[in-house]
C-alpha cells in the first residue's frame, strides 16, 4: 500500500496532538483543572462504578461545557489510563496542553540549533516543580526538559504551585535523563550542571549557542549518572555565607538569564 504525503502528515499532526495529552486523575485534581478557564479537554475517563451525583455530577458538567468525551470504563481499563488506580478515585482527564511535545519533536526542530532549557535531575518536591514550571513559562528559557521517572508527578500539587501556568508551559517530555541530554549534547547543545561547588561561574557561559541547564535534587544536587553527560560544571557566587539557593529560585534566574 501506498502512503500519500497527506497520509503522512495526517499521521504527524496525530502524533503530535497525542504527544500534547497530559493525564489528570483523582477527583478533586481533575475537578480542578476543569474549573481552569484555560484548560482544553479532550476526554474524560470515569469509572462505571461511580456513584451520580456531587463532585461527579460537577465533573461531568463542567467537561461537558468544554465540549469534552466522556468515556466509561470498568475500574481495570481506568487504571490502565491513570496508571495509578490507588489514588484515581475513578476519575481521569485528558488535557491538551499546547507546549507539551516529545523532546526528539524538538530536537529535530530548528528552535532547538539556538536554544537554551532547563533540565530537571530527581526534583522531588511538588511546589519545587510548579514553581519551576511557572518560570520557565514566564521566561526566555524555550523549555524545561521534564523526565517522566524520578521527578514529582504531574499532581493537583504540581498544578496549583504552577497557578495554571503547566497547562501552557512548553515542557519536553523524557524518561532516561542522563540518555536524552547525551542526545541534545549529539546534537550540538552544551549541557551544564549547576553546583554550588563548581569552580567556573554561571556568569562566564556565553549567551549564544544551544544550552541545556540542569537543576539536581533538592539535597542531592546532580547524581553523578547524570553530571557525567554535562560539559561543565557551574555554580551562581554566593554572598555571606550563604551556600546555595533553593532549587525553584535558582530554575528562575536561569529561565531569565536573557532577557535581564
Amino acid at each position: 500500500m501506498n502512503v500519500t504525503q497527506s497520509d503522512s502528515e495526517s499521521y504527524l499532526k496525530k502524533k503530535q496532538f497525542f504527544n500534547q495529552l497530559l493525564t489528570v486523575y483523582g477527583r478533586k485534581p481533575v475537578l480542578e483543572a476543569l474549573e481552569d478557564p484555560a484548560t482544553k479537554v479532550y476526554r474524560l475517563h470515569l469509572a462505571e462504578s461511580n456513584r451520580p451525583g456531587g463532585i461527579i455530577a460537577d465533573i461531568i458538567k463542567l467537561a461537558e461545557n468544554k465540549q469534552a468525551e466522556i468515556l466509561y470504563h470498568d475500574r481495570q481499563a481506568l487504571s490502565r489510563i491513570s496508571r495509578n488506580s490507588k489514588q484515581d478515585q475513578g476519575v481521569a482527564v485528558d488535557l491538551v496542553c499546547s507546549g507539551y511535545q516529545d523532546y526528539r519533536d524538538f530536537l529535530n526542530s530548528p528552535a532547538s540549533q539556538h536554544a537554551e532549557i532547563i533540565a530537571l535531575d530527581r526534583i522531588t518536591n511538588p511546589q519545587n516543580l510548579g514553581m519551576i514550571i511557572r518560570s520557565v513559562c514566564a521566561g526566555s528559557a524555550k523549555a524545561l526538559l521534564l523526565p517522566e521517572k524520578g521527578c514529582a508527578k504531574l499532581d493537583a500539587l504540581v498544578i496549583k504551585a504552577s497557578a495554571g501556568t503547566l497547562f501552557r508551559a512548553p515542557i519536553l517530555r523524557c524518561q532516561n535523563l542522563a540518555q536524552t541530554l547525551a542526545e541534545f549534547r549529539e546534537n550540538g547543545s552544551s549541557i551544564y550542571g549547576l553546583s554550588s561547588h563548581a569552580p567556573h561561574t554561571l556568569g562566564e557561559i556565553p549567551h549564544t549557542g544551544a544550552k541545556v541547564f540542569v537543576l539536581g535534587n533538592e539535597t542531592d544536587g546532580v547524581s553523578d549518572e547524570v553530571a557525567r553527560e554535562c560539559n561543565q560544571l557551574v555554580s551562581i557566587p554566593m554572598n555571606n555565607g550563604v551556600e546555595s539557593l533553593n532549587v525553584a529560585v535558582t530554575a528562575s534566574l536561569l529561565a531569565f538569564r536573557g532577557q535581564l
